[in-house]
């Protein structure tokens, strides 16, 4: 059996980012982690394509949005499904300028967030 392609949870905040592996782990999924939008990208050009993103916006370094942009205009990661995680009020909007699958405003209620993973990562979990 082909191995699964992980999904990456890209998140400063070190507590949420385990909060979510533990979840997805517990769930089955295999978990890769980023602090943030640089070390997601050095992840999709060391490792390969996840099967999902989870992806905050507010974060150092190289933050959601500037990874969002640069994931599109890389035609292999353009595919990849991303699922926008944020506190900010106006993540609707953000969201649909963005392009992204799906959202969550945190705190996020994690039942309605596994839902969208399984359903998004249904179609790209085998290699």
């Amino acid at each position: 059996m082909e191995p699964f392609k992980p999904v990456l949870v890209v998140d400063d905040d070190s507590n949420t980012r385990l909060t979510m592996q533990a979840l997805l782990e517990a769930e089955g999924y295999d978990v890769a982690c980023a602090a943030d939008g640089q070390e997601a990208l050095d992840y999709l050009d060391r490792v390969g394509l996840p099967a999902l993103i989870l992806l905050d916006l507010a974060m150092p370094v190289l933050d959601g949005y500037q990874f969002r942009e640069r994931q599109l205009r890389n035609p292999r990661w353009a595919a990849v499904p991303v699922i926008l995680i944020s506190g900010d009020r106006d993540l609707a909007r953000i969201a649909a300028a963005l392009g992204v699958e799906a959202y969550f405003r945190k705190p996020v209620e994690m039942g309605e967030m596994l839902d969208a993973v399984r359903v998004l990562a249904a179609n790209t979990m085998a290699v």
